[in-house]
């Protein structure tokens, strides 16, 4: 989860390393902290709080020409300066920052303090630390080599970059499980370390990604070793392929309320060129298409935001296509002893970053079995887009805030043309009429979605008007049960309220206790189909007392169950028509922002909520 930057070169390494602090905030932000050496000395600053507070301690002009930072999610130890990185010897020889988690931290602290040596955080970090420092100092090698030596120790996902302030030409880093990749600067002299490449100035177009297993020197050249095969390794230079720089605000308040006010335009981006008439066009997965074809058992991996999109597209797949989908908790799913994934079936991992630990190792899991991989992902450069067999981008843009908001849109209109096009290719143009229709209303999306933006007023009031409230039931059917948990997420995340996403049906096998006066509950009420059934849990829970927040449809009077609002409904959010399978991605809009303008009116942070970073990459 944290961001770990490294800077050496000829230019202002502080400054250098503290820009890409700032870009890697979406990381991780319970606190921040970075190390420079100047004049053989070692100097340290860091505390609790985000990268904006630390910059008002640091020199931004000092005089060193190598750095490392680290903006912190908190996994051992409390948010804390004593916990903060980076991490120094006692003897401020070596300093160290660090993402991930050290699984054997605690036998191999023992058996550090049995040789005397003090512990001054309570983090897996410190003890990384002094493992490379006690080889680098007991048996007199370098540092290079003591990293080599302690990565053979060490288990879990994790990366990590050392300095050492008597070589201040030299940064030593290391992977295994947690990202990392190296820029270049086109005169050979400056060189990056980081989480992510977006951490890096526009100016670098070299980059390497590192593999596990890998410890690199970087000094007036790069060298690498491979662990697990004891081996001097060469390394591949990549060109950038993604550009990362709109990544500021553009006159919003907030990251999240940008990247909402995005999705139209992304929505666009995810569709273009990828539909020929009636026909869906997906490039990326010509080469397996006989696969897909024969498989008959789909199962599709993610967590958070990203299952729920999964769910969709679950019912996307089984809906257009004679396969059957299974949607699991990557989690869960990884730590199963029969997964029952056989060779001929198709797995699909889903994450925003591509940089989710346990997709990918769930991935790793199920690539044993010979099956076919696929990705949905936002990054082409990330772990999860290397590791697949094929995939599909979701051409979404940078997304910043923690809470997703255009990513699980764009994943899940990127999962529903990848049900139409597996459906190609199991009957060539049978149900055209069908698709026909659903690609006509394809085509409204972003026009929909811009009308629904355009009633933000009326959505900002009624949150507003419900910001005293502490529970929130958010329900659904069929297509709309995945956006009512989208819905709850969205809300926890936030506003840190309770709030439970159900299917509709299901309020009355227990849920509907939950009802009452003191009790609000938005209806995804939106799709056409399911109209009857859900005015029938309108009144359900109405005559319990509960408040109803109705997300409807544009109604005509010759509909059936016509409710008048003022009967029934407290507050009636109408969005445009559209077909029952595409609902959703209208539907979660009005979600999204009701989630962000409650967040605004308990003023709470809506680009770091607590306890929380963008990219999930340790357990």
């Amino acid at each position: 989860m944290c961001g770990i930057i490294a800077y050496l070169g000829k230019d202002n390494a502080v400054f250098n390393v503290i820009m890409g602090m700032e870009k890697l905030e979406y990381r991780g932000y319970d606190s921040a902290g970075l190390c420079y050496i100047d004049n053989d000395i070692l100097h340290l600053v860091k505390q609790p709080g985000c990268v904006a507070d630390l910059m008002n301690k640091i020199d931004l002009n000092a005089n060193s020409e190598i750095c490392i930072g680290h903006t912190r999610w908190a996994t051992h130890g409390a948010a804390s300066k004593r916990n903060a990185h980076p991490h120094v010897t006692r003897d401020l020889r070596l300093a160290i920052v660090h993402n991930g988690i050290i699984e054997n931290s605690e036998s191999l602290k023992a058996e550090l303090i049995d040789k005397g040596y003090e512990f001054l955080s309570d983090t897996d970090t410190e003890v990384l630390l002094y493992l490379i420092y006690d080889y680098f100092m007991d048996n007199a090698i370098g540092l290079y080599d003591a990293v080599k030596v302690a990565m053979k120790r060490i288990v879990g996902a994790y990366a990590f970059i050392v300095i050492d302030k008597r070589n201040n030409n030299e940064l030593i880093c290391a992977k295994n499980g947690s990202p990392m990749v190296v820029g270049i600067q086109e005169n050979g002299l400056d060189y990056y370390v980081a989480s992510d490449a977006y951490a890096f100035p526009k100016e670098i177009k070299k980059i390497i990604y590192v593999k596990d297993g890998n410890v690199i020197r970087i000094n007036n050249k790069i060298e690498s070793f491979d662990v697990n095969t004891d081996k001097i390794i060469s390394l591949d230079i990549e060109k950038i392929a993604r550009d990362w720089y709109d990544a500021d605000k553009r006159g919003f308040s907030y990251f999240m309320e940008k990247e909402i006010y995005e999705q139209p335009l992304a929505i666009s981006n995810a569709m273009a060129g990828r539909i020929n008439g009636y026909r869906i066009v997906y490039g990326g997965l010509e080469e397996i298409s006989q696969k897909i074809k024969e498989s008959e058992h789909i199962t599709i991996i993610a967590c958070g935001t990203s299952y729920h999109s999964g769910l969709l597209g679950k019912y996307y797949i089984e809906h257009f296509t004679n396969k059957k989908v299974s949607v699991e908790y990557a989690s869960e799913f990884r730590y199963r002893e029969n997964k029952n994934i056989r060779k001929n079936d198709i797995v699909i991992g889903i994450s925003q970053s591509g940089e989710t630990a346990d997709v990918i190792e769930a991935l790793k899991e199920v690539k044993k079995s010979g099956c076919v991989v696929l990705g949905v992902c936002n990054s082409v450069d990330s772990s999860i887009s290397r590791l697949t067999d094929a995939g599909i981008y979701i051409k979404a843009g940078i997304e910043i805030g923690v809470a997703s908001t255009k990513a699980f849109t764009n994943q899940t209109i990127c999962l529903m043309m990848m049900a139409l096009w597996i459906q190609q290719q199991e009957g060539g143009d049978i149900y055209t009429e069908q698709r026909k229709a659903i690609l006509s209303d394809v085509g409204k999306i972003s026009d929909s979605i811009i009308k629904i933006l355009h009633i933000d007023k009326q959505i900002h009031n009624i949150a507003k008007k419900y910001k005293n409230y502490d529970r929130f039931l958010f329900v659904g059917r069929q297509y709309n049960y995945p956006v009512a948990l989208e819905g709850a997420l969205k809300m926890k995340e936030l506003c840190y309220n309770h709030a439970e996403g159900y299917a509709a049906a299901e309020l009355k096998h227990g849920p509907i206790a939950l009802v009452d006066d003191k009790t609000a509950t938005i209806v995804i009420n939106n799709d056409i189909k399911q109209q009857i059934k859900m005015d029938s849990t309108i009144r359900e829970i109405k005559s319990r007392g509960g408040k109803i927040i109705n997300i409807d449809y544009a109604r005509k009077t010759s509909d059936l169950m016509l409710i008048s609002p003022s009967e029934l409904i407290d507050e009636n959010i109408v969005v445009p028509n559209i077909i029952s399978s595409l609902s959703p991605i209208l539907s979660v809009v009005p979600l999204q922002l009701f989630a962000f303008y409650s967040a605004i009116e308990r003023e709470k942070n809506v680009d770091r909520p607590r306890n929380l970073a963008k990219s999930v990459t340790v357990e």
